[in-house]
C-alpha cells in the first residue's frame, strides 16, 4: 500500500475535530469507491492487476507514467512475459 497526502481544507479540519468520531480515512476511501463505481471500475479487479504489474516488476510510478485506465493496465499486464509466469 502507498500513502499520499490530500489537503484537506481548515472548514473540513474544524467539523473532523468537533466530530472525532468520524473515521476520515474511511470516508476517503468509500467516495473513492464511489467514484470508482461511476467510471465502473470494479475495485478488486483493479486491485489484482495492480498486484499482478507488482510481481512484474512495476512500481506506482511506472503505472502512472504507462497507463491512464483499467484497460491500459490490464494490456501492460498481459503483454508483460513476468505476468503470465
Amino acid at each position: 500500500m502507498k500513502s499520499t497526502t490530500v489537503t484537506v481544507e481548515k472548514m473540513d479540519v474544524l467539523f473532523l475535530k468537533w466530530n472525532s468520531h468520524i473515521n476520515a480515512s474511511g470516508l476517503y476511501r468509500q467516495a473513492i469507491r464511489e467514484v470508482m463505481q461511476e467510471h465502473g471500475v470494479e475495485p478488486h479487479e483493479l486491485r489484482q492487476l495492480v498486484d499482478q504489474a507488482e510481481e512484474a516488476g512495476l512500481d506506482l510510478d511506472d503505472l502512472v507514467e504507462q497507463t491512464d485506465r483499467p484497460s491500459d493496465l490490464e494490456s501492460l499486464v498481459e503483454n508483460d512475459p513476468q505476468s503470465r509466469q
